[in-house]
């Protein structure tokens, strides 16, 4: 039914539509996970963009509001217009020692992601490299993290920075004894 690994970009966009639809449908995703008899934890997974429905599950939660996947698709959402964002409304994207925090609640109609990035002690973005379409660049506020870009590999530390084609395989490792702090952006937001 659902697709819980290697989500897109393409994802967070149908969740966003979908949940704007759901709410202007005035349902909330208790009611329509109801409706249309899934849990109430598919329609909050597949509205974060961490869970890709099949065409004939999403033809199902559709159907709860009602809309046609063709008005589904067309449907074009407002881009996020706020300017300003106090630290508390950074959206956390990431999980377990590895703490993402993304500048505005949705990439929807947006160009660039930019990211706050702590990894505690001992957090990785996985022993498997992984590349995606885009360019990326950062700089390290505090700690150390070390970054391997295809054949090479570099520790960083406050003040060094780096940029890549994100196309390459890349992995992020916090090394040392104190979280390590980040900032960065990736263009377009493919992460």
């Amino acid at each position: 039914m659902v697709n819980t690994h290697n989500t897109t970009s393409q994802d967070k966009e149908l969740g966003h539509r979908l949940r704007v639809i759901r709410e202007r449908a005035g349902l909330s995703q208790r009611a329509l996970a109801k409706k249309v008899g899934v849990p109430n934890s598919t329609i909050s997974l597949i509205e974060s963009g961490k869970m890709n429905p099949s065409v004939g599950a999403l033809r199902k939660i559709l159907d709860g509001i009602p809309i046609s996947l063709s008005a589904f698709f067309e449907f074009q959402p407002d881009a996020e217009r706020q300017i300003f964002y106090a630290a508390d409304e950074l959206t956390e994207i990431g999980k377990g020692k590895l703490s993402l925090r993304q500048i505005g609640g949705t990439l929807f109609g947006r160009a660039m992601m930019i990211l706050q990035e702590t990894y505690e002690p001992g957090a990785d973005t996985g022993r498997v490299m992984y590349g995606h379409e885009g360019e990326e660049g950062g700089i390290v506020l505090s700690g150390r993290v070390e970054i391997t870009v295809g054949e090479e590999r570099k520790v960083l530390g406050p003040g060094d920075a780096y940029y890549f084609d994100s196309r390459l395989p890349h992995r992020f490792r916090q090394v040392g004894a104190e979280p390590c702090v980040v900032f960065s952006a990736c263009t377009p937001p493919t992460f």
